[in-house]
């Protein structure tokens, strides 16, 4: 017999007719039916950038080798307001900015605003179909376990598949974990720089408005470090498609359960942010040149 799976009985404002909706299945859900993980896709970002290409009149161009997701933002407008990056011409995504940033000892390309795990690994598809080589994601996240105040970063090495995207790549797991080679890499990158990295796991989540009180203290007991949006989708399309992926959790928050939060540090946060990516770029472009597009 097909398990039977319970309906949501928490809200007493639920009418009848919506009651009928949510009616209990006699299926698992529709996420978890009908994945055929080893089975290519049959829409692929190669497809999507070369229409987008064509239909923006843009050639055939290389990202640089590592590039970075900035959620937030931050690192971004730092960035441009120093005249530190470019925006990439060539880069034919319908849906994002890449800007490329060269130092004297480091060149990679970063892009804003993908928040979420469908949004992140959509542009990581798109990237690495352009020739990216490493990529490194350094998001916002919510305090769940206390390991002092409020800014510091996380370095992750697994997150809880509390969102969609990661079940698309991989079958149901509890964990999507990290390349431990690349995150015993950035830990020994990282070991003199003059600002808090912890190593540790953190919970993916796609509602940040429904983290519940109960839902936060079962997070903390099962030893969950901080809250995010992204880390357990790109871990499990760097496994599934074997791409070097690292992610960051910049804990800058508690939630807006105390005044005074949200609070990043210097420049949101961005100044730290752009020391850890110059860590980060330093081991995984060894050269200190990556391509770069146009």
């Amino acid at each position: 017999m097909p398990r039977r799976w319970q309906p949501f009985m928490g809200s007493a404002r639920l009418g009848e007719r919506h009651a009928a909706i949510i009616a209990p299945l006699q299926l698992p859900p529709p996420i978890l039916e009908d994945k055929h993980h080893a089975e290519p896709s049959a829409f692929t970002p190669e497809n999507l950038l070369r229409e987008a290409r064509r239909q923006k009149g843009l050639p055939i161009a290389r990202v640089p080798g590592v590039c970075v997701l900035d959620p937030d933002g931050d690192i971004v407008r730092e960035l441009l307001q120093a005249g530190r990056a470019r925006r990439d011409p060539a880069w034919a995504c319908y849906h994002t900015d890449l800007y490329v940033v060269r130092d004297s000892d480091s060149a990679y390309g970063i892009i804003s605003g993908a928040v979420g795990a469908s949004f992140a690994v959509l542009v990581a598809e798109e990237l690495f179909a352009s020739g990216c080589e490493y990529l490194l994601s350094i998001t916002s996240a919510g305090q769940v376990a206390p390991f002092g105040s409020p800014p510091y970063f996380i370095l992750i090495d697994r997150a809880l598949r509390d969102e969609g995207t990661s079940y698309h790549y991989l079958p149901p797991a509890r964990y999507s974990e990290a390349d431990p080679n690349l995150v015993d890499a950035a830990q020994r990158a990282l070991s003199d720089v003059d600002f808090a990295v912890v190593r540790g796991s953190t919970w993916t989540t796609d509602a940040p408005f429904r983290e519940t009180a109960t839902t936060i203290a079962a997070r903390q007991a099962e030893g969950l470090l901080a809250v995010e949006m992204e880390a357990a989708a790109l871990y499990a399309f760097a496994l599934a498609r074997g791409r070097p992926v690292l992610c960051f959790a910049h804990v800058t928050n508690q939630m807006g359960r105390t005044d005074g939060d949200f609070e990043k540090g210097e420049a949101n946060g961005a100044r730290d942010a752009l020391r850890l990516i110059g860590a980060i770029v330093s081991f995984a472009s060894p050269t200190g040149e990556s391509p770069t597009s146009g």
